[in-house]
């Protein structure tokens, strides 16, 4: 083989960005030819290749339903499919990757065709076009000698392969539509209602919706009592009534109802074989004993139950009744039959557009985290330092990161913990999935859960849109919650059910969604103080401290201070285009001698402060501001005997909210303590939760904190 071989390029963004366009594009293209012409267009550039082709075979047959080719059209050879890799391709649903043509013998009528046709083929991946629901041929593309295919070029191929299939599968219903729409076209006037029915259908993908529109005119054109459509339940195994339309009816049969047939229930004989089933009479043999209380209770006399059938698969039921005796002809079991196959098309359509719906509000939303991921030019070379503490998190960082383990961050405010848990993320199996940040004490309680879990339209005022939570986007990649300490306790038993059982439902909806999420947890609070106090649950604490890592302090590893000073000063002097070339040496050993009470964040911003006021090429720094925000802080201020008033009052406080004992306070305490919160309140100019806020001072839970304060009459905006 040739030493000088060059490998398919093209970057992650780039492929990114190709598989966007090709979504979009794709979404317009009626003919294989235009799909083919326009897939080879996006991904020339971003992958090398001489051919590219796209087969469909027939549903269940050998036969090529279409061949189109977008790029560096080739005959076929005269060739039983079975010895082509396009059969193996799709008979086993695995891509197939030919590194070196010439060196590969699994394929030897074909390789010899190439070579009578002159065909000089390098290296060849083939990956299947599969749907959830059928499989519908292969995607291939050839390279020139000299350019070979990697592992990573097979699976952005696959990735791609995945959208064009979506792209086909929906061209194929669409004409499948069509003619179906052809067909009734010709029928007489009782298809005439229905086919107008059937335009509705169309346009309106609203699953349940839609089905109540196809009962009422079904009833109508059937001129019987009640129309049932029941859809199989995923987690009982039975059925339930996803729409009804039944005006006369007591009240014994409603949506949503979950009805359990017996494996004789007509119902059961009709999902099971695909072919109707008609039932005169209610014989107690032939249903289950709540199927027939239902029956003889709403006084139905006759039943025709027709399977809603696409693709040979049974996908729901429909039951059309009546209290009269006036049984279903065979040209009324032919015509509902035909009815049926519209519905099925609508319904699997339908949730066919539910979940390209939810995938592309997925990508969607993936694609602002992955751009401000590149925004943001975190990874962990910006980790800086040589302090043996900080080695000692680095290398714990590299133990655990390989694991799914959940991992617990522990750390004062400022001390790098997001950057560690990017670092976790980078070394991890999941560095090529969506790193998700929350930020649990920067997010209104109230809008908290809809935040993480997400939301369906409707679920509480205000809720316009459907929404997909953080825990959601995370799915295969890592999840970081930060500030996991001002999680409410209201939510934690959710947040907790989440993690151990890794299912969780969206706000508003019953639907369970199963995610894979690695977790990372971080916090600047005592959580083992916030169990004994109530304030967080202890079972999910042990859930996060699966491998807790504490990330020191800065003035726990003053070694490495020069070096972050100098890091910032390069990083704010090339923003604003200064050249700055020397830190004085007092000036790097004050602030190596200084305790940082704010760490690396007050490092930075003290660092940034000084290189806007350099102006020449060695940096000035004003030492005096160290002392300044050294001596105004906070509670601090008050001196230790002040602050520990303040959090002996507080504490007294909730002890007594908690045991009922608040009411025997007198006059004089409430007063003090209102006097108490009230300074606190000044220094942080109304802000009550976040780092630096009332609470944090104070030494309580924000929420607790609030409770008192309205019971005190005290507004924070005043103070703001």
């Amino acid at each position: 083989m040739s030493t000088d071989l060059r490998l398919a390029s093209g970057s992650a963004s780039q492929r990114y960005e190709a598989m966007l366009r090709i979504s979009e594009g794709l979404s317009a293209c009626c003919e294989p030819e235009e799909l083919s012409r326009v897939l080879a267009d996006q991904l020339d550039g971003v992958i090398n290749f001489d051919h590219l082709d796209v087969l469909v075979l027939r549903e269940n047959s050998d036969e090529i339903e279409w061949h189109a080719w977008g790029k560096g059209p080739l005959p076929l050879p005269d060739i039983r499919i079975e010895e082509l890799p396009i059969w193996r391709v799709y008979n086993s649903q695995e891509p197939l990757h030919i590194a070196d043509w010439d060196s590969d013998e699994r394929f030897p009528r074909l390789k010899q065709w190439a070579a009578t046709v002159g065909v000089n083929i390098g290296s060849v991946v083939r990956v299947p076009l599969t749907t959830p629901h059928r499989r519908l041929g292969t995607l291939g593309i050839i390279s020139a000698p000299g350019i070979t295919y990697g592992a990573e070029d097979v699976g952005f191929l696959r990735l791609i392969a995945r959208v064009v299939a979506f792209a086909i599968d929906d061209g194929l219903n669409l004409r499948r539509a069509e003619a179906a729409q052809e067909c009734l076209q010709h029928q007489n006037d009782r298809l005439q209602l229905l086919l107008n029915l059937t335009n509705r259908i169309t346009s309106n993908l609203e699953l349940r919706e839609l089905l109540r529109a196809i009962s009422a005119n079904i009833r109508e054109v059937m001129q019987c009592d009640a129309v049932v459509i029941s859809l199989p339940d995923t987690a009982s195994g039975n059925f339930r009534v996803h729409a009804l339309d039944f005006p006369s009816g007591k009240g014994f049969v409603k949506e949503d109802l979950l009805i359990y047939p017996s494996k004789s229930d007509p119902g059961i004989r009709a999902f099971d074989t695909l072919k109707p089933v008609i039932v005169n009479g209610a014989d107690a043999d032939d249903f289950s004993r709540e199927v027939y209380e239902i029956v003889v209770a709403e006084g139905i006399k006759s039943h025709c139950l027709i399977p809603l059938v696409n693709r040979g698969r049974a996908l729901g039921l429909m039951a059309i009744s009546r209290r009269t005796e006036e049984s279903f002809t065979p040209e009324d079991v032919d015509f509902l039959t035909q009815v049926s196959g519209q519905i099925a098309i609508a319904v699997e359509n339908a949730l066919a557009y539910r979940e390209i719906s939810e995938l592309k509000d997925k990508l969607a939303h993936e694609k602002l985290y992955l751009e401000e991921e590149i925004r943001s030019e975190m990874n962990f070379d910006q980790i800086v330092g040589n302090s043996p503490a900080l080695r000692r998190v680095l290398e714990l960082v590299e133990t655990v990161a390989p694991s799914d383990s959940t991992v617990l961050l522990l750390g004062e405010t400022g001390t790098g913990k997001e950057l560690i848990a990017r670092a976790i993320h980078d070394h991890s199996r999941r560095k090529d999935r969506t790193f998700v940040k929350l930020n649990c004490a920067a997010i209104p309680t109230g809008l908290l859960e809809s935040e993480l879990f997400g939301h369906e339209k409707g679920a509480f005022t205000g809720a316009i849109s459907q929404k997909i939570g953080r825990l959601e986007l995370a799915d295969q990649g890592t999840l970081f919650l930060d500030e996991v300490g001002d999680v409410p306790l209201e939510i934690q038993p959710k947040l907790l059910r989440a993690l151990q059982e890794r299912e969780f439902e969206r706000l508003g909806s019953t639907r369970t969604k199963k995610v894979d999420v690695r977790l990372v947890a971080a916090t600047n609070r005592d959580l083992e103080g916030m169990i004994a106090d109530r304030e967080f649950r202890s079972d999910l604490y042990y859930r996060l401290n699966v491998f807790p890592i504490r990330i020191p302090p800065i003035r726990e590893r003053r070694e490495d201070i020069p070096l972050l000073a100098r890091y910032f000063v390069q990083k704010f002097a090339r923003q604003m285009q200064k050249q700055i070339e020397t830190i004085p040496a007092a000036a790097l050993k004050a602030l190596t001698d200084w305790n940082w009470p704010g760490n690396i964040r007050e490092l930075q911003n003290f660092i940034e402060r000084a290189v806007i006021l350099t102006r020449g090429k060695s940096l000035e720094v004003q030492l005096t501001e160290l002392h300044k925000t050294g001596i105004n802080t906070s509670v601090g201020s008050l001196g230790p005997g002040g602050r520990e008033e303040i959090v002996r009052i507080v504490k007294e406080t909730i002890s007594d909210l908690n045991n009922g004992g608040s009411r025997s306070a007198t006059k004089e305490y409430d007063e003090k303590q209102r006097q108490e919160i009230i300074s606190v309140l000044r220094e942080t100019k109304g802000r009550v939760s976040g780092a630096g806020g009332a609470a944090e001072r104070l030494g309580v839970n924000r929420t607790t904190l609030l409770s008192r304060m309205k019971k005190l009459g005290i507004d924070p905006k005043q103070f703001s």
